[in-house]
């Protein structure tokens, strides 16, 4: 078929550039779910344990953000694992689906390769086939990966179990990866053909959540719901999973059918005309560093307070769980005695807090992508905006990015836990807790500012870097991870608010980090060439 001609010499073009990205990608999933499952056993001991875990899931946010608690009755580990990592799984796959997907598909045409691609012996459907084989082939992969990883990490776990539960994982990241296919078509950007996904990937997470809540009808019009009903652990019914594959089979003919009906480089959708005059946002190097990552500054913030309302609304329950749950108790006690709802809300809070480092490599990383794209050199070399004020500006959009993310997740818990504890002074003091992680945020991206102005090529290491900050974060006291390494983690030095008192000396500390690491990596990028 001459229109699929050099599709395989695609997919060794598409692996070779990926040879660390996908690796890194799969592993930080597995590590996501393994680690956490591997801690199921710790915390939770007994069935009597278990049960009064399985009663949180009563509570109607719990239900929004997790799914619909199958296998409440007899909370096994199986049920735990369905249920409490099943959503979020997910939605990680199916986001690492959507931006691969766009990566070697709208990008590659945007950047003008894959028109210079086209020259050579390549069919006119080769790329866009050479990327969904990939990116599916991935989520095959790491499926099977996960499903029989799952019961070597937790005997308890039966393997028919387990490669239900995740084939369930891999039939939402490829449904999303068909999804991508067909934005890619319709939108003539990368950020554009991303945002439309991942807002579907948003709805399709918002109808599971209100079915589940509801009679469940809305559920089965969402993929992610499609997985959380094979039942996995507890009856399981593999059927759901074929809604997943004619879906995908119909996105897939669609996508190949918008893609015959496109120029290259074009998209379906026309963008909008541009304005005769420039608006305020793009007065100046600040405003257009916040003009160019909106939509991506819009989704973190609104994303943080979703889940900082959630934090808020399971802080009372947390005192519930701790008198039925010795675990629990003996854990609020080591956290000096604290009140178990603000020990929870903390704990919270300090994972967000790592999780807005990944806002902040994004968004420190913009400069980066401007540069690669070849869009940075005319606008230095045809105005008088010199190097530093460039860098600078981006990463002032950064930090000012940050507080909003952070100040989001804080405002949303601490609104809704002053609702429920009846007490408004709560509002400040939770904010105060969220926003004390932004010198540590701050400090991720001067590390991202010095490799981009001392290696920009090696710049991909800061996201490396925050995946050991989170992972001994998380997993480090169970691992029992030596002090000397897990106090590498600038988090480590931001006091607990508000279960701990606030001492500024640590945060100073670390915003002068954070100057000393971006003072250099200016100095270096106005030295080196432009890569």
């Amino acid at each position: 078929m001459s229109t699929l001609r050099g599709t395989g010499a695609l997919i060794r073009l598409i692996l070779r550039r990926d040879r660390i990205r996908i690796p890194a990608w799969i592993l930080g999933v597995a590590v996501f779910l393994l680690g956490s499952v591997a801690t199921f056993p710790v915390a939770l001991d007994s069935a009597a344990d278990r049960q009064a875990r399985a009663a949180l899931m009563d509570n109607p946010a719990t239900v929004v953000l997790t799914g619909p608690g199958f296998g409440r009755q007899d909370y096994t580990f199986g049920a735990m694992v369905a249920n409490e990592m099943g959503g979020m799984t997910a939605v990680l796959i199916a986001l690492m689906s959507i931006l691969l997907l766009v990566r070697h598909s709208r990008h590659e045409e945007e950047s003008g390769r894959a028109e210079l691609l086209r020259a050579g012996v390549v069919g006119r459907h080769a790329p866009l086939t050479a990327a969904l084989v990939t990116v599916i082939g991935v989520n095959l992969v790491l499926g099977a990966l996960l499903g029989f990883a799952l019961p070597v990490v937790l005997p308890e776990l039966s393997t028919a179990g387990s490669l239900l539960f995740a084939a369930g994982l891999a039939m939402v990241g490829t449904v999303f990866t068909a999804v991508t296919a067909v934005t890619a078509q319709l939108m003539e950007h990368g950020r554009a053909a991303v945002g439309a996904a991942a807002s579907l990937l948003a709805l399709s997470y918002a109808l599971r959540g209100a079915g589940d809540l509801g009679d469940g009808t809305l559920s089965w019009l969402s993929p992610v719901g499609w997985s959380q009903r094979t039942r996995a652990y507890v009856d399981g019914t593999g059927w759901p999973l074929l809604l997943g594959v004619a879906l995908t089979v119909l996105l897939l003919l669609g996508a190949f059918l918008l893609r015959s009906r496109r120029d290259e480089g074009a998209g379906l959708v026309r963008g909008r005309s541009g304005r005769a005059t420039a608006s305020a946002l793009l007065s100046g190097p600040f405003t257009l560093a916040l003009r160019l990552q909106r939509g991506v500054l819009t989704g973190w913030t609104v994303g943080f307070v979703l889940f900082g309302a959630f934090v808020g609304a399971i802080g009372e329950q947390a005192a519930v769980f701790a008198r039925e749950n010795e675990t629990a108790r003996r854990y609020f006690e080591q956290a000096g005695g604290a009140d178990s709802a603000e020990t929870m809300i903390a704990t919270y809070l300090s994972l967000m807090g790592m999780v807005a480092g990944g806002f902040a490599l994004q968004s420190a990383g913009l400069p980066r992508a401007e540069e690669s794209a070849g869009r940075v050199e005319p606008l230095l070399g045809g105005t008088p905006l010199s190097r530093s004020r460039w860098a600078l500006s981006g990463l002032a959009a950064t930090l000012c990015g940050s507080v909003l993310v952070m100040g989001g997740a804080g405002l949303g818990a601490g609104l809704v836990y002053a609702g429920t504890s009846g007490d408004p002074s709560n509002v400040v003091r939770i904010l105060g807790a969220a926003l004390a992680y932004l010198p540590a945020v701050w400090v991720l991206a001067g590390l991202s500012t010095l490799l981009f102005g001392v290696l920009p090529k090696a710049t991909g290491l800061s996201w490396l870097v925050l995946t050991g900050i989170v992972f001994v974060g998380m997993f480090g006291p169970l691992l029992r991870v030596p002090d000397r390494i897990s106090d590498l983690s600038p988090f480590a030095h931001v006091p607990t608010l508000p279960t701990e008192e606030f001492t500024p000396v640590p945060l100073l500390v670390l915003a002068a980090t954070a100057v000393l690491l971006t003072a250099i990596g200016v100095a270096g990028y106005r030295r080196r060439d432009t890569a």
